[in-house]
């Protein structure tokens, strides 16, 4: 079985030592980064299954790079920084990052993130399981959603798992508590507002005319459709 890749990008060569010896520990195959332009030579030369990647790198930031790799392809991505101010943490959900790690934190609390958003986005369902609905689809193998035939090509992994869970339970009402436990799979450090964010790319994507997804108010969301 092909080991997992991931990619580490700090300016810190000692923190990127540390984790690349948790995540070797775990069988992974680890490779570093030490600027945002290493990042994205690394990736258009060797394939990735998640990207680590610092915020405040030597050349410019995290947020740019995140922004340059999610025009290009939907790897998962775990935002690692020293800065943990609420506004921060929703830019880099705005901009594609599937989770956020504030410096310093445990290198076990890291391989957990990093092997939950691994599972859930390299999960392996039946082959050509779907789920229909009027004027959607979701491919669940094939990890692709089509909104009135047309392919949604620039949902995030936490974007499609966050659609997947609410279109698995149409019509009843999910709290953004529940919707962490079950989309985000672990004990999450972050605030409520992180759904809030993913809920609003999402909506945003999808086509905020066709309301597949209902806010609840001083509740949650749901999922559902016309007939």
């Amino acid at each position: 079985m092909e080991k997992l890749r991931i990619l580490v990008a700090d300016d810190e060569a000692g923190l990127r030592q540390l984790v690349r010896l948790y995540l070797e520990k775990e069988g992974m195959v680890v490779a570093e980064a030490a600027t945002g332009r290493q990042v994205l030579e690394k990736l258009q030369q060797d394939k990735y299954d998640l990207l680590i990647l610092d915020l405040m790198m030597p050349d410019g930031d995290g947020w740019s790079v995140c922004r340059a790799v999610r025009q290009k392809m939907d790897l998962p991505i775990i935002m690692l920084t020293a800065r943990g101010e609420e506004m921060d943490r929703l830019l880099g959900f705005e901009l594609g990052a599937d989770d956020y790690v504030v410096k310093p934190f445990s290198p076990r609390e890291l391989v957990a993130r990093v092997k939950a958003l691994l599972r859930r986005a390299g999960a392996s369902p039946q082959r050509g399981e779907q789920l229909q609905f009027p004027g959607l689809s979701i491919d669940i193998a094939g990890r692709e959603v089509k909104v009135e035939g047309r392919v949604v090509n620039n949902l995030t992994p936490k974007e499609f798992d966050l659609l997947l869970f609410l279109a698995r339970h149409p019509g009843q009402v999910m709290s953004r508590e529940k919707i962490l436990e079950k989309v985000w799979g672990y004990d999450f450090y972050g605030d409520l507002r992180t759904v809030d964010t993913h809920i609003k790319n999402l909506r945003e994507k999808l086509g905020r005319e066709r309301g597949f997804i209902t806010t609840v108010w001083g509740v949650g969301y749901k999922f559902e459709v016309g007939s």
